[in-house]
């Protein structure tokens, strides 16, 4: 007897189509759902067979939603959150679930990791996932429920939230920030080439051309370590060069570029949910304590 043709989706094959959607390659979508390529191609395959639609085109830059994908992602995506929302709250009013927090490496690393992870302490029921990455996360695609950026959207349905300012020093070991302030040429600790395009790297080149860069890494976090060892100055978030052991603020000519606004981003459609409500208040609460950090 053959097999009769599903005509409502599989949930699972959903699960697979946003993964594939929101990261644009099977192995990516693979390793977010610890599954292989031929599960993801299968399942793929299964929900656009049962839609009768073609859901993704795989190009030179990885896979790519065509206009019914297009669709089929926001609906699948309220799928997703209702899925979610389930058990998201208890008898006792308390949040419950995850929560996805993207943030700059740095910021996560020098700031937001100590703090977050005793979120959980105070709320027993929310779990914490901290992404790093220098380059944003989807918000759109529900790659993130909540997006901390140096600079706001210029478009999209999101609920922005100021934390603060983020303003910069040079700093340095003592010795050298002694012998530079004393007239000798700085030399510096900056961004890698594939990091560039950052506001910070682009306004250090600008200013000082001709300056040698003796070590690059990419990210703050990183370039202050390096820095510890005396190779060179960085220009710095205060709430990094403060915090590192041996560093001083080193006094050059230059002012340092003015402060980058901190904000918090959320989907609109989740001004409601209460695991991400409590997060949000929890960090805004936190940046608020913590401001003279980061302020000149």
């Amino acid at each position: 007897m053959a097999e009769k043709k599903r005509t409502e989706p599989d949930w699972q094959d959903i699960r697979v189509f946003l993964a594939l959607a929101r990261y644009g390659s099977l192995s990516a979508a693979a390793r977010a759902l610890a599954t292989n390529h031929s599960t993801i191609s299968r399942r793929l395959q299964s929900l656009e067979a049962t839609l009768g639609e073609k859901l993704v085109e795989r190009r030179p830059e990885g896979y790519v939603l065509t206009p019914a994908g297009t669709q089929a992602m926001a609906a699948a995506s309220d799928m997703e959150a209702a899925v979610h929302t389930l058990g998201r709250g208890s008898a006792d009013g308390a949040p419950r679930g995850l929560v996805r927090v993207n943030a700059p490496p740095a910021l996560s690393q020098g700031f937001l990791v100590d703090r977050l992870a005793k979120l959980p302490l105070q709320h027993p029921g929310i779990d914490i996932d901290l992404a790093m990455d220098l380059r944003s996360v989807s918000l759109e695609r529900h790659v993130t429920d909540i997006a901390i950026r140096l600079s706001r959207p210029q478009d999209g349905d999101f609920i922005a939230k100021p934390l603060g300012h983020m303003a910069f020093g040079f700093y340095g070991v003592p010795a050298l920030c002694k012998r530079i302030e004393g007239g000798a040429e700085p030399v510096f600790v900056g961004f890698d080439e594939a990091n560039a395009y950052l506001p910070e790297a682009a306004w250090l080149s600008r200013q000082f051309p001709k300056a040698r860069m003796t070590f690059r890494a990419n990210n703050h976090v990183a370039q202050a370590t390096a820095v510890r060892t005396g190779v060179g100055i960085a220009l710095l978030p205060h709430y990094v060069g403060r915090t590192t052991p041996g560093l001083v603020r080193c006094e050059l000519e230059q002012a340092p570029p003015p402060p980058r606004e901190i904000v918090l981003l959320t989907r609109r459609q989740d001004r409601k949910d209460l695991p991400i409500r409590a997060v949000v208040e929890y960090l805004v609460q936190v940046f608020e304590s913590e401001r003279a950090l980061f302020d000149a």
